[in-house]
Formats: C-alpha cells, sequence, structure tokens
C-alpha cells in the first residue's frame, strides 16, 4: 500500500512547481510516460515524480571552457 504522507499534485501545480506546460504534463499521462493517480475524473501527480524529473534535467554550467559571458 502507497504511503498516506505523499503529497499529490494537480495538473496545475506541477505547471507551477516545474515551468512545464500543463498540456505536457497532460500528454505524458495520457501516454502513461509518468506515474499518477486518478481520483475520480481528477489526475494528481505524486510530488516525488515533479521532483525527479527537475533532477534529471539539472544540468551544472560549464566553467573554465573560455566561453565568457
Amino acid at each position: 500500500m502507497a504511503k498516506a504522507s505523499r503529497k499529490l499534485l494537480t495538473v496545475f501545480e506541477c505547471e507551477t512547481r516545474s515551468g512545464r506546460k500543463a498540456s505536457t504534463w497532460r500528454r505524458d499521462i495520457l501516454l502513461r510516460r509518468i506515474p499518477f493517480v486518478k481520483l475520480g475524473r481528477s489526475v494528481r501527480i505524486p510530488e516525488e515524480v515533479v521532483d525527479q524529473l527537475i533532477a534529471q534535467g539539472w544540468r551544472e554550467p560549464i566553467t573554465g571552457q573560455g566561453v565568457s559571458a
């Protein structure tokens, strides 16, 4: 059984938190690319999924490569 303390986010909360459009989140849900919870007609995405996607996309800045700002 899932942990009861998991926070579930709406599509719009995911959009605000990640910067990805709501339509992108909906497409990923439709294509089952991400885990989600169906509550009646509502769909919720676990907070850990959003945090994981953000962490996977994180890139460190390149330093010392002769690039001037």
